[in-house]
């Protein structure tokens, strides 16, 4: 998995909530955004630019981010990020310290490789599922889950179940299906002219 740098600066939290609604306005007014980090032996607040986030945010791939807060290094994953309803801004991102000991859970994309059988027969392959969930140790977490569906003929569907990857455990609903090729109106056409 790749990683990414990320500078923060700590801040304090007010005791009235009146005070830290105030503060966290003051923080999103001047192009930053608050965060917290959590895991650890106690839990950081601190603050980072909307710019320093892009990179991390708004792209298919997913990072160990090294959080560097107040020149202090953490290794961290992204666990939660809240958006503005009307203007799509981020408004607060939760991280995630990593112990190289435990198993952490974390979405990874999804990756179709190979041409359908049901494919080449006209149907057509749909991707129901672009990220599954996975719970294992982080240096093992790879960058995308590749699943092959050359076999994967007409009508037919690859469920989270029939999936196997070494050291990863998959937290979605067994029976979730992840891709499948979907019958097409000439794909039925043809079915039809060859049963007649």
């Amino acid at each position: 998995m790749k990683s990414i740098e990320i500078k923060g600066t700590a801040r304090t939290i007010a005791e009235r909530s009146s005070e830290q609604a105030r503060a966290l306005k003051a923080i999103r007014k001047n192009n930053g955004v608050p965060c917290e980090l959590y895991g650890g032996s106690e839990n950081i607040h601190f603050t980072v630019t909307n710019d320093e986030l892009r990179n991390l945010v708004y792209t298919p791939h997913i990072y160990v981010v090294d959080l560097v807060i107040d020149g202090k290094k953490y290794n961290a994953i992204m666990k939660d990020i809240q958006f503005h309803p009307v203007k799509d801004s981020i408004l607060h991102v939760d991280f995630y310290q990593i112990d190289e000991a435990k198993p952490i859970v974390m979405e990874v994309p999804v990756q179709l490789e190979g041409l359908a059988e049901g494919v080449k027969a006209g149907g057509k392959l749909s991707l129901q599922m672009r990220k599954l969930k996975v719970k294992a140790l982080y240096n093992i977490i790879p960058e995308r889950l590749v699943v092959n569906v050359s076999h994967l003929g007409l009508g037919k569907t690859v469920k989270v179940g029939e999936l196997h990857y070494e050291g990863l455990e998959l937290m979605n609903a067994k029976e979730a299906v992840v891709c499948a090729v979907k019958l097409t109106r000439a794909a039925r056409g043809a079915a039809a002219a060859a049963n007649s």
